[in-house]
């Protein structure tokens, strides 16, 4: 038979690992699809909504760790990959996307699905290259590649439906098409010995740490004993950093605690460490500001820094530690340890089965404490994500994984997919806000054709509830944010998924352990509150400003009955 320049892309893949493909199906893929299939070593997960493909992509090589693919046809489907890939590529996870195109001869003629997307990836990935030919081949696929893998972003590999078949009879495909490295990296002698001479000087220093901060656990406990700080969590740290540890405070931000807050604030020195904590407004003013990460690009793009270095973080703080030689006072750790304890009892206290509407805090809990010891939770931007961020509890070999930096709608379920495709021994739990879900829903179908035991809880307050919340804090009367949902467990069972409903915070518990323990897909809806606010850490004057003139406007515009909701809901517990 003809050998392909597919054929050499999908040999390619499964040199490099490659065990699957998300996409969907369309002509100019089916050369691509044919070889697949003939190859019979790379699996096809057909989605429903090529978001849902990229999505899915980004979770995958997550977890796996190594570089994942989607896949969309020409124009329009490759088109609908590009929100899923700006993800994927902010989150910084290896994955190709293979981007069909129109027949070769006809581009630039305004052809069917004609678009230009050598120019539309642009934005969104390390490497966009068009195939025009065989003799780029393999070198274009391998390129793309070790571009994706090297740089930790996307690649996007555009293929013309007719190109992909042209006969190929050029340089074999290597064996080792990705070569994978993660060199150890430290600050020079001098640079360590500068960073550490700005830590021995500091009074109250408070460590920022972030995602880059993975692996460090054990050298993080050590400098904070070492330098008597608390530390402060950014979002994407919370997996690796939260548990077993003492001289967590919390978060920071939009999403966090005051004990976090006030940590950075009233530091004298702040050491950030494998973050890049984009809210300039939660950053002191006055403090010495110093900065570690892998990617010396982002050193001083959120805030003026004293010093900056580009390292490792756990290769530099094991350098740097022999070198911090003054003692320092515990009295900055011990007043926000106290803090944090206040501020976590507090919290803790609002996540009480209450009355219904069942409040959301209680949910998210009651999930905590049932799901397994090595979950993977996916949650859907807005307030899933404030109640995952304050109340499930991390444990080292949990996972979650959201859109925290891209902050689209609609990513738990699709992540939920690659997860649970990458490691299907592993309970994976996607917490879905119903306007996140509904988004993408018709990809409910894809857990039913796969066999995915995935459990979609429905966090469903019938609105976009930080939506409506941002609107409050700014003035304005909600308009435009009420959902008028369905029933999830009913619309579920349509789709011969189990459904479950849960109305009362009585029956909340059982209805959670039936979800988990059941060994299908599950959708399990629960009715939450939706006046219940989501605070940020420290209001300001401009947030409570708004807060009154929203009060005003409401009871002007016979919503007063809100406010008394609102009031019941958040002060009459």
């Amino acid at each position: 038979m003809i050998r392909t320049i597919a054929d050499s892309i999908v040999e390619s893949l499964l040199n490099a690992g490659v065990k699957r493909i998300y996409g969907i199906i369309g002509d100019s893929l089916n050369a691509l699809l044919d070889a697949i299939r003939r190859s019979g070593k790379i699996e096809w997960i057909h989605v429903r909504h090529e978001e849902v493909a990229a999505f899915a992509a980004g979770a995958d090589a997550t977890l796996s760790g190594g570089i994942a693919v989607c896949a969309g046809s020409s124009g329009p489907g490759n088109l609908h990959l590009i929100n899923g890939l700006y993800d994927c590529h902010r989150n910084r996870v290896p994955v190709l996307a293979i981007a069909a195109h129109i027949p070769s001869s006809e581009i630039g003629s305004g052809f069917f699905q004609e678009t230009r997307p050598d120019m539309l990836f642009q934005e969104c990935s390390f490497f966009c290259e068009v195939v025009t030919g065989p003799k780029q081949m393999p070198r274009a696929v391998t390129m793309a590649m070790q571009t994706a893998t090297a740089r930790s972003g996307v690649s996007v590999l555009v293929l013309p439906g007719d190109v992909a078949a042209f006969e190929y009879d050029e340089s074999p495909v290597p064996e080792r098409v990705i070569h994978s490295t993660r060199p150890n990296v430290c600050p020079s002698t001098d640079e360590l010995k500068t960073l550490a001479d700005y830590l021995n000087k500091g009074k109250r220093i408070t460590l920022l740490c972030g995602a880059g901060c993975a692996g460090a656990h054990a050298s993080l406990m050590k400098l904070c004993e070492k330098l008597q700080s608390p530390m402060v969590i950014a979002l994407r740290g919370k997996e690796y950093l939260e548990y077993d540890n003492p001289y967590s405070v919390g978060l920071t931000g939009l999403i966090g605690y005051s004990s976090g807050y006030h940590a950075m604030m009233e530091c004298d020195v702040l050491l950030m460490l494998g973050t890049d904590f984009p809210y300039r407004q939660f950053y002191p003013q006055e403090a010495t500001i110093l900065q570690v990460d892998l990617d010396s690009s982002r050193l001083g793009r959120r805030t003026t820094l004293a010093y900056g270095v580009c390292g490792d973080v756990k290769t530099t703080v094991e350098m740097l530690l022999p070198l911090l030689k003054e003692p320092h006072s515990p009295d900055h750790l011990q007043h926000f340890a106290a803090h944090y304890a206040k501020v976590r009892e507090e919290l803790d206290n609002l996540a009480d089965p209450g009355r219904a509407p069942i409040h959301p805090q209680f949910l998210m809990k009651v999930i905590s404490d049932l799901a397994d010891e090595d979950a993977v939770l996916t949650c859907d931007v807005g307030t899933p994500t404030v109640w995952a961020a304050r109340y499930l509890s991390m444990n080292g070999e949990r996972r979650l994984i959201g859109s925290f930096n891209h902050g689209t709608m609609a990513n738990a379920m699709p992540q939920a997919i690659g997860a649970q495709v990458a490691q299907p021994g592993r309970q994976v739990i996607s917490l879905s806000g119903d306007g996140g879900l509904t988004m993408l829903l018709g990809d409910l179908l894809t857990l039913r054709q796969h066999k995915l035991p995935i459990k979609i809880v429905v966090f469903n307050n019938g609105a976009l509830g930080f939506v409506e919340l941002e609107m409050k804090a700014a003035g304005f009367l909600e308009f435009g944010t009420e959902l008028d949902n369905p029933n999830f467990a009913v619309l579920a069972q349509a789709m011969g998924i189990e459904g479950i409903r849960v109305e009362d915070p009585n029956d909340l518990e059982s209805a959670v352990r039936r979800a988990l323990e059941h060994s299908g897909p599950v959708v399990l809806d629960v009715v939450v509150n939706r006046q219940e606010l989501a605070m940020p850490p420290k209001i300001n004057f401009e947030q409570a400003r708004g807060f009154t003139m929203w009060m005003l406007k409401a009871v002007l515009n016979g919503q007063g009955n809100e406010i008394i909701e609102l009031a019941k809901t958040n002060l009459l517990r």
